[in-house]
């Protein structure tokens, strides 16, 4: 079994019949195999009749919140968090889908390499007219030591900034996100945040092979951040500077277990 948890805003409510069809899609994982945790940052919305049917049959649960203005994608993924039951968690955008093989390839990886705290594929460009445009990676196939895809995050200069893996169709150990400490409230870059930080200490396994189709539009919101890099300064700082005091922790502990 495997955790899908999607936060979601309350108008982004169709598209979620595409992230559906292709959960429906997965094979090479049995019957059913997964289990879908929606999050809305905001109020629920009606259901789209495919969701109301698949929440019906137990695959899907939905959760809300109160709060109509909305308190960004870190915050609902956390608050779903907690409703996973799984062991696995993949992350899967509402405008994204997954590839067909994609929850088998990811939790297989996890299941050859127990010492990893996530596991990556590659990710598809999904443009609007439908076709996919491949997004060749940088890193060579199998175990990613703890350190490798950090000191591979490019922050500068802005312009070039880059991410060797991409951050949104991750497939995380759920106890890996607890130790950390889950989504950290960083505009745009909660997922990239949590990867660098978790990637820093933790080995994780990359897996040649399709798992992502990442939906290319006018109102993604990476795309905003794109635009507003230089301004996200102080979001990539905290990212380092969130991994120099786990380090400096890190080493402590050892001096204390050495004295």
């Amino acid at each position: 079994m495997v955790s899908v948890l999607t936060a979601c805003l309350p108008t982004q409510v169709r598209g979620l019949t595409s992230a559906l069809a292709s959960l429906q899609a997965q094979r090479g994982l049995g019957r059913p195999g997964w289990e879908w945790v929606i999050q809305f940052d905001g109020p629920a919305p009606a259901l789209p009749a495919e969701l109301a049917d698949a929440r019906a049959a137990g695959l899907v649960t939905i959760g809300d919140s109160p709060r109509a203005g909305g308190a960004g994608p870190a915050e609902a993924r956390n608050r779903g968090l907690a409703r996973c039951r799984a062991a696995l968690v993949q992350n899967l955008d509402a405008d994204d889908e997954l590839e067909p093989s994609a929850l088998a390839v990811l939790s297989g990886a996890l299941s050859r390499h127990p010492a990893a705290a996530y596991a990556a594929g590659d990710a598809r460009d999904l443009l609007p007219d439908g076709s996919l445009r491949a997004v060749p990676l940088e890193l060579r196939p199998g175990v990613l030591e703890p350190g490798a895809v950090y000191s591979r995050w490019r922050t500068e200069p802005a312009a070039e900034y880059s991410v060797p893996l991409h951050p949104a169709g991750i497939m995380w150990r759920r106890s890996a996100l607890w130790e950390f400490g889950c989504w950290p409230a960083l505009w745009g870059m909660d997922d990239t945040a949590l990867l660098m930080v978790v990637s820093s200490f933790r080995a994780g396994v990359y897996v040649a092979a399709d798992t992502l189709r990442y939906r290319r539009h006018g109102g993604q919101l990476s795309g905003q951040v794109e635009q507003r890099r230089e301004a996200l300064a102080d979001q990539v700082d905290w990212v380092h500077q969130r991994v120099a005091a786990l380090r400096e922790a890190q080493a402590a502990r050892r001096m204390v277990d050495l004295a």
